[in-house]
């Protein structure tokens, strides 16, 4: 008799997961060989030898490696009482940059970049953090100086150019801290000269100069640079409609820059040639009867030199018009603008000839210009 083979024995039970495991194995080692083969048969791209940089490309980043460190970037804070904490705190307001003047540690940036702040911190290229203290500020011009001190080798002053021989045209260069950004390198070209834009005290700055090297927030009290990477300007100000650069942007020519900072860190502040009166706006003086031109005096400033030479401001209680300047010396004055531009070409204590309109009379007057506060004509 043969033996009875029990299908349900456990020596003749099928074990299909045996036979199904083989496959994977074997489907896994295919594909592993099948990669293996690829990697080894596979043709590496060749690299491409980049040769010698373009001339204009090492005079730019030896530009940028010489001046960079001259560059510094700008935090302020104000302080405000932490009732948690009981105690004064530093609280983050703006930040900007700017640049080393000479190794007494001066820094010069924008006016607007320190205004009201209650504390500013320099960084310097190499990240050295230190507290600056303001020295003066020149709120017409858009300028200020801080003060750090530092060991004389970390400060790199930064060459000074000039702005009066430029040309529209030039390629020029931006250093700054857009967007907190810093170091940041920007080119372009001088699009155009003697521009003019308005500062903080609503006094015009003049002979500016237009760039479209991309100036964002942040880059303000920056270095412009001409290609010897020379200081040119200082940047200011951006025309935008998003906030952002759209290829128009504006610096503060060096020339006004070496006349105002010398000046700051002598005595904190300018002496600005002025009469000592102050005018009515050119919409509020247009709706006057009879008025078609010139500036109109509001009012004498008391012990001024307006006041010293009769200049005449408006009489409220009468409701008298007061005098109206027409010239200085021989230069028409249409506008405010035109009267602050006149005035800014001068020296205090110059002797200058205004023409008035007093009443329906011409009329002459000799004075004197003395210094006056920014706001101040």
């Amino acid at each position: 008799m043969e033996p009875r083979h029990d299908l349900d024995s456990p020596g003749s039970r099928l074990r299909p997961g045996v036979s199904v495991n083989g496959s994977l194995v074997m489907m896994l080692a295919i594909l592993v060989l099948v990669l293996v083969y690829r990697d080894f048969t596979r043709q590496e791209r060749p690299i491409v030898a980049r040769g010698d940089l373009a001339a204009d490309e090492k005079a730019t980043i030896e530009l940028f490696k010489r001046v960079a460190p001259s560059v510094v970037h700008v935090d302020n804070v104000v302080e405000r009482f932490d009732w948690q904490r009981l105690k004064e705190v530093d609280i983050p307001e703006s930040s900007g940059s700017g640049f080393v003047w000479d190794r007494s540690g001066y820094i010069v940036t924008n006016y607007h970049v320190i205004h009201g702040s209650d504390k500013a911190w320099v960084t310097l290229a190499d990240n050295t953090r230190l507290e600056a203290k303001r020295v003066g500020a020149d709120e017409s011009k858009d300028l200020a100086v801080l003060k750090v001190e530092c060991p004389a080798e970390k400060l790199h002053p930064i060459p000074l150019g000039t702005s009066f021989d430029l040309e529209v045209g030039q390629k020029v260069f931006a250093i700054g801290s857009p967007f907190q950004l810093d170091q940041t390198l920007t080119t372009g070209i001088i699009g155009g000269l003697g521009r003019e834009i308005e500062s903080i005290s609503g006094r015009p700055i003049q002979g500016v100069i237009q760039t479209d090297a991309a100036i964002n927030p942040g880059n303000s009290g920056g270095p412009l640079l001409d290609s010897a990477g020379r200081l040119i300007g200082v940047t200011a100000a951006i025309k935008t409609t998003s906030g952002g650069s759209i290829g128009i942007g504006f610096a503060v020519p060096v020339d006004t820059v070496q006349r105002v900072v010398p000046q700051l860190i002598d005595t904190g502040r300018v002496k600005r040639p002025g009469l000592g009166i102050r005018t009515l706006d050119d919409r509020r003086a247009a709706s006057l009867p009879l008025i078609k031109r010139g500036v109109v005096i509001a009012q004498v400033v008391p012990n001024s030199s307006a006041e010293k030479a009769g200049l005449r401001g408006i009489d409220w209680e009468a409701q008298v018009v007061g005098d109206v300047i027409l010239k200085i010396d021989d230069e028409v004055v249409r506008t405010q603008n035109d009267l602050y531009r006149s005035l800014d070409r001068r020296e205090v204590g110059a002797m200058v000839r205004l023409t008035l309109l007093r009443g329906d009379q011409t009329v002459e007057v000799m004075v004197t210009l003395q210094s006056v506060p920014n706001a101040v004509p």
